[in-house]
């Protein structure tokens, strides 16, 4: 469902859900160039899922289309510390920039609050959601810029929420004082969950910096934290993933990770009954190469499970290194 948000219908690339055999389209009108997606409706009419789609650019999958113009601006409003000022050449998305690494914080925050962005669009959408299916369960999920919408949108409502490769939206919620649980001890009341491999960038945050593949778009990636809790695939480790923007793609995550029959190495927990043993298996595809065939003899004593057990992000700190005020 989170690829299907790019493509305006049943067209090659899409894949059919079984149990779903109704989907709306959000956003495709032709002159359209805002938020889009899609949304699904369950059989018996129980479960909705609305599916929001990522970033259109032409240097990343998702290519290009009407929608470019306004996804960076959503890129460089949310994920930026100081509305996209990377360097001094760089044209800021807003006034809040105070020079020598101060920023207005009260400006920054409303910002955040216009009407042209999809955050205030996704609210009004998952409104008309509600009211269309009043009885449902609601899901909300979402690829890179709609993982992060669906987060924000999701913490806003109290709906369960699933991102993948979601850029850091913790900064962009505390900007919008969205409701969040005391510290870690109840992260699940966020019903978040993101799905993330170390290998992307974009969701790791460090896509940032002037000579960035970001930047050199003139996209200002600078954040790392996110909502709710992290499932995170270490496919660095693991299976010998370069660290490159092309896997950063829906496409990469499904049929390249989530496809695979994999094992992820986890420490065990309080009465876990699952086998003590290390990460089994892996593969090389293509460019991002494969597995190192060494084992360390200590994974004898992780517990093997089929994905990442999901846990908060704990000591994540965005932007440490400016300064916020009036």
């Amino acid at each position: 469902m989170t690829n299907n948000a790019y493509y305006a219908g049943h067209v090659s690339g899409w894949y059919d859900v079984d149990g779903f055999n109704t989907s709306v389209p959000v956003g495709w009108e032709p002159s359209a160039d805002g938020l889009r997606g899609h949304i699904f409706v369950a059989t018996d009419n129980s479960t909705v899922i609305l599916s929001l789609k990522g970033t259109s650019a032409g240097w990343i999958a998702g290519g290009g289309g009407p929608t470019v113009r306004r996804d960076k601006l959503n890129d460089n409003v949310l994920f930026s510390c100081c509305c996209a000022r990377v360097g001094p050449t760089w044209s800021t998305v807003c006034d809040c920039y105070q020079g020598s690494g101060r920023c207005g914080q009260q400006c920054v925050e409303t910002s955040l609050l216009d009407e042209d962005l999809y955050y205030s669009v996704g609210l009004n959408l998952y409104n008309n959601i509600t009211y269309m299916y009043p009885h449902a369960n609601i899901w909300i999920i979402g690829h890179s810029l709609g993982g992060a919408i669906s987060s924000l949108i999701g913490a806003t409502f109290g709906a369960p929420v699933v991102a993948f490769e979601a850029p850091g939206e913790k900064l962009a919620a505390t900007r919008l004082h969205l409701p969040s649980p005391v510290g870690f001890l109840f992260p699940s009341v966020q019903h978040i969950t993101h799905v993330i491999h170390t290998a992307d960038p974009i969701p790791m945050g460090i896509c940032n910096g002037v000579t960035s593949t970001c930047a050199i778009a003139g996209y200002a990636m600078e954040t790392r934290c996110h909502l709710g809790q992290v499932a995170l695939y270490d496919t660095v480790t693991k299976l010998g993933w370069s660290v490159d923007i092309r896997t950063h793609s829906i496409l990469n995550v499904i049929e390249h990770l989530l496809a695979e029959e994999l094992e992820w190495d986890d420490e065990p927990e309080d009465n876990d009954d699952v086998g003590k043993e290390g990460f089994l298996h892996g593969m090389g595809w293509g460019w991002w190469g494969g597995k190192d065939e060494d084992k360390d003899k200590d994974e004898g004593k992780k517990v093997r499970r089929p994905v990442p057990v999901a846990k908060p992000q704990e000591d994540c700190v965005d932007c440490f290194n400016w300064e916020y005020g009036e």
